[in-house]
């Protein structure tokens, strides 16, 4: 089959192809990638992996003896059940939330749908640990509800209580990621089903919800992936995961190599639950065809499910979003006529938002080479600089953390506990989501384009800094805005890294919860959860736009 001769380049910082002048031969290869390119795309991906490196190098001070003790003690095995069973739990029951309500949501005539797409999938802006803090402070002894009824409620602490709050603000991955692929179902196989005489349930049971495997499958992996590396939630609400035990391992413990071994443990979980989704993803791809609809898929009447319907989101709505913030407000009141001041809650918002706007420039600047490298050259070293770059997805904060304190203590004492050490952390950590963004921007316009700027006379420098760059610009502040926007909420990386005096809201929050000082944690939260409800919800009202738009 003939190929347009412009199909054959490959973008100039990539390996780049040219029509040779010999009439009769096929194209040759004029240049290798540039190494403005691949060298800081090379010593990105190398330098995020050095968390995950020294995990190994710090385990494997201990004798093979001592690593088999701490794997197989009791204590490890009932911290990786109490950790497997929380997750199992959490993730279960986001699925049972998140499907149906993403379906109601989308497609049926549920009153008020827009509305509640939007504000049941709020939730997700606030910090597990946030709401944890709401918890505590509604509950505990001391909290809202003693103060104003005089009865002392069920205590929030321990496993129902950590299961709760994770469920709470975490099921709005499902919801999130089942809407998307909802709006890709082809409405004429589910038209089809009805036609033959099957009821609305029995349409979704046994035609929409098969399409949702995969939709789900990768909300579900969201959900636990979170619950395993979560730290606040756990630790606020005392109920002990991997998370919170290596926490306590490092304060309270001279030896910390055993906590590297505990850190593999968790990041050897991570990974399981990170290949059996992509099984999940890779059995069920080809299974349904979702490319997207040719035209909208109509309104499903609920009929006499209306009213239990439009309870259930509301009731998601009032536990998950409003209940919070009332309980926040009732304690950011409170301490206002107290007297307590907001001014070391606005310094601490500075630091946040000046570690958010660093972590967010040093993750772009990171991502650029490695997006422009994968997204333009076919090399298969291209594609391992990329994975190597994405290590820090299957590693939680606080391992991370204690990992760059190790590297920190011994080989870089000069970092430790220092801005920069911070700003490595969250690269570490949130650079995928940079990358991905960035990615995404290119591979939306063809190569062809810089390919034309090589062969008009320009340089590959040139054609970097004055064609690539621009590209990648709307990706570039995307995934800017995402990782700004996730740095905010950090709380185990930004805990144990920052240099001392260096409060964030995130470790206001947690501080002022673990000294049972509620209305000191009241304005953090409240303006954690504003920062990043506003973002959320434009982006939602955009994409209704785009959607009603088409159809």
């Amino acid at each position: 089959m003939a190929r347009d001769p412009l199909d054959a380049l490959t973008d100039p910082l990539g390996e780049l192809t040219a029509p040779d002048p010999a009439p009769g031969r096929g194209p040759r290869r004029v240049a290798g990638t540039h190494p403005l390119v691949w060298v800081p795309a090379t010593a990105v991906a190398v330098a995020m992996l050095v968390p995950a490196v020294y995990l190994v190098v710090a385990a494997a001070d201990l004798p093979p003896e001592r690593i088999r003790a701490i794997v197989t003690d009791p204590a490890t095995l009932a911290l990786t059940g109490r950790t497997l069973g929380l997750a199992a739990a959490v993730t279960f029951t986001s699925l049972l939330v998140g499907v149906p309500i993403a379906w109601l949501t989308t497609r049926s005539d549920l009153p008020a749908r827009r509305f509640f797409a939007i504000a049941t999938a709020l939730p997700l802006v606030i910090p597990t640990y946030v709401g944890a803090y709401a918890l505590v402070a509604a509950f505990a002894r001391g909290g809202l509800i003693e103060s104003w009824f005089g009865v002392l409620p069920p205590s929030p602490y321990g496993f129902w209580g950590a299961y709760v709050a994770l469920t709470l603000f975490t099921f709005p991955y499902v919801l999130l990621t089942v809407q998307a692929a909802l709006r890709g179902i082809d409405p004429s196989l589910e038209e089809a089903s009805r036609s033959l005489g099957h009821g609305p349930l029995a349409t979704f049971l046994r035609v929409t919800l098969p399409q949702l495997r995969v939709g789900a499958a990768a909300g579900g992996l969201l959900v636990t992936l979170y619950v395993l590396s979560d730290f606040g939630a756990v630790s606020i609400l005392r109920y002990s995961t991997f998370t919170r035990a290596l926490y306590l391992q490092y304060r309270s413990a001279f030896d910390r190599a055993p906590a590297a071994v505990l850190g593999l443990l968790l990041v050897a979980l991570t990974i399981v639950f990170l290949v059996l989704e992509a099984r999940t993803a890779r059995d069920r791809g080809g299974q349904f065809r979702t490319t997207g609809p040719a035209r909208p898929a109509p309104t499903i009447p609920l009929g006499p499910w209306r009213w239990p319907a439009l309870g259930l989101c509301s009731l998601v709505v009032l536990l998950g979003l409003v209940t919070p913030v009332a309980v926040i407000g009732f304690w950011l009141v409170r301490g206002l006529a107290a007297g307590e001041t907001a001014t070391l809650a606005l310094g601490a918002a500075g630091r946040s938002l000046t570690a958010a706007a660093l972590g967010a420039l040093a993750a772009v600047l990171a991502a650029l080479p490695i997006a422009i490298w994968s997204a333009r050259s076919p090399s298969r070293t291209a594609r391992l600089v990329e994975r190597a770059s994405f290590t820090g997805y299957a590693l939680p904060g606080i391992v991370v953390a204690l990992a760059l304190i190790f590297v920190g203590i011994r080989a870089v004492p000069s970092l430790y506990q220092t801005l920069a050490m911070l700003v490595f952390a969250y690269v570490v950590l949130f650079l995928p989501q940079a990358v991905g963004s960035v990615r995404a921007s290119l591979l939306q316009v063809a190569p062809n384009v810089e390919a034309a700027a090589r062969l008009l006379g320009s340089t590959r420098m040139t054609v970097l800094w004055r064609v690539t760059l621009p590209l990648a610009r709307r990706g570039a502040i995307a995934g800017g805005a995402l990782v700004f926007l996730t740095v905010l909420k950090e709380l185990p990386a930004t805990l144990l890294l920052a240099p001392t005096g260096f409060d964030t809201l995130a470790t206001r929050v947690w501080s002022a919860t673990a000294e049972a000082f509620y209305t000191r944690a009241a304005l953090p939260a409240l303006l954690l959860i504003l920062l990043g409800s506003v973002p959320l919800a434009f982006a939602m009202i955009r994409e209704r736009r785009e959607v009603d738009q088409l159809s």
